[in-house]
């Protein structure tokens, strides 16, 4: 089996056992109602009720939520870890910043972190803009904001970011996509998985002979062998996943957010980088981090939690706590700052987060200016909002570009 051929089995192996295994008990914490996440009154940390003979917490309260995932050497990381206490069997592990601990985490995330800075960011801010146009001037009169602009922007700045070659994007950008439509089922968003997967092996060969200027040719010159192909393709996945519907869901959700608030368009205009920073809270699109098991004895919120417990943080449960007055509204008066938790906390914290913001401060204004009709073409009772998806976001979005 090939590298990248591994390194998509592995994931699919992860991923659709515990799908299948999950009570639907468990899956409350990924439920919303409407926007809201749903809470019934639950305490900022509890119970889970799984099966595999663990002890698993749900932590949602925004002090405890930092507690744990603040700590340095208290939790692990390592999927290798959850995987054995569930009865996963993985023959490798599968790659990426998320499912590792330091030292190999602190050594990956120092190869990624040179290529986020706001400085080598802005390079890529004029293509960003040149995208966002492209998209707005494609979309009829009426369209799905969702697969018309919101999906495609991200797609295709990771292209950009990852040094795709040209004449490869619109290819690229169908395997990125494809991988989150569900509509012929979860065995073709594996397809397109691999498909993706297998594209970037062949490209990380490519760059191996003739480094680009993007992300990957960039590491390349910079660490050449001291990264292997597997740990470059699990980084490049990771990149493309963190940072693909993430994007486009935040786009999406924000979109129709500001659409239906003349007042929150207003403020938009005034004050955009406060108004972008309380609709990434309201919205908190990643629900939950990755499961982290305890490796020494804790009390978080009062609870005592054991080492081998798993524990979940809840980021949208975070982002909802009473700390924040009035949270279940959207308040572009909020003086916010940046203490949300949206993008995650501590050393696993979103590595993208400023190229997040980045397009969402092309994304909204510009789309308005081009369209300040637009308004969405279903009542927000139709609105096809995912049900119990770690990425909370909208399976389409349709709208009315013009009066």
């Amino acid at each position: 089996m090939g590298m990248t051929s591994l390194v998509a089995a592995v994931r699919a192996q992860m991923f659709g056992l515990l799908a299948r295994r999950l009570p639907d008990s468990v899956l409350w914490p990924l439920q919303r109602d409407g926007l809201d996440p749903v809470r019934a009154g639950r305490g900022p940390v509890v119970r889970l009720p799984v099966p595999f003979g663990l002890r698993a917490w749900l932590v949602s309260g925004y002090e405890p939520v930092r507690q744990v995932l603040g700590s340095l050497d208290g939790f692990s990381n390592d999927f290798g870890r959850f995987a054995g206490r569930v009865g996963i069997k993985l023959d490798q592990d599968p790659g990426g910043l998320g499912f590792a601990d330091p030292p190999v985490h602190t050594r990956l995330r120092k190869v990624l972190t040179p290529e986020f800075t706001v400085r080598r960011l802005a390079r890529l801010r004029p293509r960003i803009e040149a995208i966002v146009r492209e998209r707005l001037d494609s979309l009829a009169v009426e369209a799905d904001l969702w697969h018309d602009f919101a999906l495609p922007v991200p797609a295709l700045t990771i292209c950009e970011l990852l040094g795709v070659p040209y004449e490869d994007r619109d290819h690229f950008q169908k395997l990125s996509t494809a991988r989150f439509d569900l509509v012929d089922g979860a065995g073709a968003s594996l397809d397109a998985v691999g498909g993706s997967l297998a594209y970037l092996g062949d490209l990380i060969e490519r760059q191996r002979r003739e480094p680009g200027e993007g992300l990957l040719g960039s590491i390349i010159r910079t660490h050449g062998d001291a990264i292997d192909d597997r740990e470059l393709a699990g980084l490049a996945d990771g990149v493309l996943t963190g940072g693909l519907e993430t994007s486009a869901s935040m786009i999406a959700l924000g979109s129709y957010a500001l659409m239906t608030d003349r007042h929150l368009r207003e403020r938009l205009a005034e004050q955009p980088d406060q108004t972008i920073e309380e609709l990434l809270r309201y919205m908190t699109v990643v629900q939950v981090a990755f499961p982290r098991v305890a490796t020494a004895a804790h009390t978080i919120g009062g609870v005592d939690i054991r080492p081998g417990d798993v524990v979940v943080c809840s980021l949208s449960g975070a982002d909802r706590d009473p700390r924040f007055e009035n949270p279940d509204r959207i308040d572009p008066e909020r003086p916010l700052g940046r203490s949300h938790l949206a993008f995650g906390y501590g050393v696993h914290r979103c590595i993208g987060a400023e190229l997040a913001r980045m397009e969402l401060r092309l994304a909204y204004p510009l789309l308005f200016d081009r369209y300040k009709e637009i308004r969405p073409a279903v009542q927000p009772h139709e609105l096809q909002l995912r049900r119990a998806s770690i990425v909370f976001g909208l399976d389409s979005l349709p709208v009315l570009t013009s009066a």
